[in-house]
């Protein structure tokens, strides 16, 4: 396998986490996003979307996105679990990693791409080039606020966010919570049970990564 990575972005970091959780070595190479190596003919070779994470399996499928790449190496390498064992688990580790991609991510995403001088007609990702809009970044952390309460109100009842035990669920929520400081925003002081969450999570050697 060959793994494609970015050490300062948001969602290769969730893939580099879910494979340190597996107890895998991969041969990886780091593309730099700040460089545009993303986009360079060479990455578009193994990427024409030109986004990361990519993931090349012993078979020479090219996987592109966080859920195809998790898919197949919870297939491989089924232990230890982090997307269920029962079917119960798998469905709610499923939707609440979609309701984390699409009440935290996006949000932060869409906040910082509208803001950050770095991404100057680059607010979204991928090869075609788009402006800037202001209103979107006000409107992105104005659910970003929304998406820690939500995480608040889900965690002072669940150990995790998908359930009883540890899955890719916190992978991302962990993932995001951690990247919104680049938009200057943070765990607030009264949530104490995404705090302790939080601290929870970044104590595990797959969050140091």
């Amino acid at each position: 396998m060959l793994f494609y990575d970015c050490s300062t972005a948001p969602s290769p970091r969730r893939a580099r986490m879910f494979i340190a959780e597996k107890g895998l070595t991969i041969e990886t190479r780091d593309i730099s996003i700040a460089g545009g190596e993303q986009l360079s003919d060479s990455f578009r070779a193994v990427n024409p979307r030109a986004t990361l994470p990519v993931l090349i399996t012993d078979d020479g499928t090219t996987l592109t996105e966080n859920l195809g790449i998790a898919a197949y190496l919870e297939a491989r390498f089924p232990e230890p679990p982090l997307m269920g064992r029962t079917a119960d688990e798998k469905g709610a580790v499923l939707m609440w990693n979609a309701i984390v991609e699409q009440q935290g991510g996006a949000p932060i995403a869409e906040t910082l791409r509208n803001t950050h001088p770095s991404f100057k007609d680059r607010a979204l990702t991928g090869l075609v080039n788009h402006a800037q809009i202001p209103a979107l970044a006000q409107r992105g952390a104005e659910r970003v606020q929304a998406f820690f309460d939500l995480l608040e109100t889900r965690l002072a009842k669940s150990d995790f966010v998908a359930g009883d035990e540890f899955s890719m669920a916190d992978i991302a929520a962990f993932v995001f919570v951690d990247f919104a400081r680049v938009i200057k925003m943070r765990i607030p002081a009264a949530n104490s049970a995404t705090q302790a969450w939080f601290d929870a999570i970044k104590a595990r050697p797959s969050a140091r990564l």
